[in-house]
């Protein structure tokens, strides 16, 4: 039975390679668990692989998995910061905390937490270039991008503008001295940006036209029993940004 295809840019799974790796998976967590129901009540050991993305990721949500590993210190936990979309089955991860809309996840998820992000640039630009009202105008700037599709709000009507860009970067934090270099636009979670909103080094736009509303979420691969680690970590997660709400 052959696992790996071979091609010309490395290897590939094969589908039977991959029902191999997902019943794999299921083997590994089913031994977890099993680990899990004979240790002390509240004691985690072992390891905790989690995703988390690098954008307010390691100034947030870090803490708290850091206090994780304070209360309980016979777990290992490793994190990988990456504002890419992991895919947590394949390489093996036992959660990731990200923040968007719910649609963007087909694995089980939990809400953590309200969530909100903002079209921001700086003076400079806004003097050279205008200021955008309206998606339309908004399509003709140049956007410092993440992602090249931005979602907007027209009332309850989802808005997606497809944007023009010549600075991209795969990490939303990168973007910032760039919004302030007044290269462009940016799209940020409020957080990553807040201290310059209140310096004003950097100012909201198109606010008539709203980031459609986020959350912080942790998602983890299909299990009818999710980790007892993973379950521990949420609920420190959901203290920490105040929200009990079912998503």
């Amino acid at each position: 039975m052959q696992l790996l295809a071979r091609t010309t840019r490395g290897a590939a799974l094969t589908e039977a390679g991959i029902t191999f790796r997902d019943h794999a998976a299921k083997i590994c967590s089913d031994i977890d668990i099993a680990q899990e129901t004979i240790l002390p009540a509240g004691d985690l050991r072992g390891l905790l692989r989690v995703a988390a993305p690098l954008t307010f990721g390691s100034t947030h949500f870090a803490p708290v998995i850091t206090a994780l590993a304070q209360q309980h210190p016979q777990l290992h936990v490793h994190t990988c910061y990456s504002d890419r979309m992991i895919d947590l089955i394949a390489e093996g991860f036992d959660c990731g905390i990200w923040y968007g809309r719910r649609s963007q996840s087909s694995l089980p998820t939990k809400r953590v937490g309200p969530m909100s992000a903002i079209y921001v640039a700086s003076p400079a630009y806004i003097e050279k270039y205008g200021s955008p009202e309206t998606p339309e105008e908004m399509r003709t700037h140049q956007a410092l991008l993440g992602n090249e599709v931005w979602p907007a709000m027209d009332g309850d009507t989802l808005i997606e503008m497809k944007m023009n860009s010549r600075f991209k970067a795969d990490a939303g934090i990168a973007l910032v001295p760039a919004a302030l270099a007044g290269l462009g636009i940016a799209g940020l979670p409020v957080p990553a940006v807040e201290e310059h909103l209140a310096s004003g080094s950097l100012v909201p736009v198109m606010t008539r036209y709203p980031v459609p509303d986020m959350a912080i979420y942790v998602s983890y691969p299909p299990n009818p029993h999710p980790l007892r680690k993973v379950r521990v970590l949420t609920e420190m997660l959901i203290e920490r940004f105040g929200s009990t709400t079912n998503d």
